[in-house]
């Protein structure tokens, strides 16, 4: 809704977005939406699995030992310490992933990526590629591709505070 152009709000009013602004911040959440929702479909036909389930997977096999704190594994998924726990409960029964108590910490868990969960990835791997592939970097020229990696980067960055207190997702 454009009720007011930016620079015309007064104190203590919204800075409503300008009609071109409006465009681009639509147009944004449609992609993001259509893509999430392309994403999920192709893993949960091909794989079984929604995409975040996936994106655990990946970021298990990409940490030393295939292994990571639940809190860390949280963080770098950007989701709740809950919606973890019910993900890597699915992923355990699966026999994709398994739990470890840390013994530096008694109320610290790992998470493992077993090596049925590292099969399942290599063998699902080349069609997430190729979906991501078709929906995105096909459609780009390198320099569009350039400017959305430094655009995503710098909007990332930004909403993610690092004083104490922040109210990011895997601190809920």
């Amino acid at each position: 809704m454009n009720t007011a152009p930016a620079s015309s709000a007064a104190a203590g009013e919204p800075r409503w977005l300008t009609d071109e602004e409006q465009r681009v911040w639509r147009a944004y959440v449609d992609a993001t939406t259509l893509l999430e929702d392309h994403l999920d479909r192709q893993l949960q036909r091909d794989a079984g699995m929604p995409h975040v389930y996936y994106g655990l997977l990946v970021k298990l096999a990409e940490a030393p030992h295939r292994r990571l704190r639940m809190t860390e594994l949280a963080k770098d998924a950007k989701i709740t310490r809950s919606r973890l726990s019910h993900a890597v409960a699915r992923l355990e029964r699966n026999g994709w992933v398994r739990r470890e108590d840390c013994p530096s910490d008694k109320r610290g868990q790992f998470a493992v990526l077993t090596d049925e969960g590292m099969e399942v990835l290599r063998r699902h791997a080349p069609g997430h590629v190729n979906a991501v592939r078709q929906a995105v970097f096909d459609r780009l020229t390198p320099e569009q591709q350039k400017s959305l990696g430094e655009i995503m980067g710098i909007v990332a960055v930004g909403l993610q505070p690092c004083e104490a207190g922040a109210d990011l997702p895997w601190l809920r």
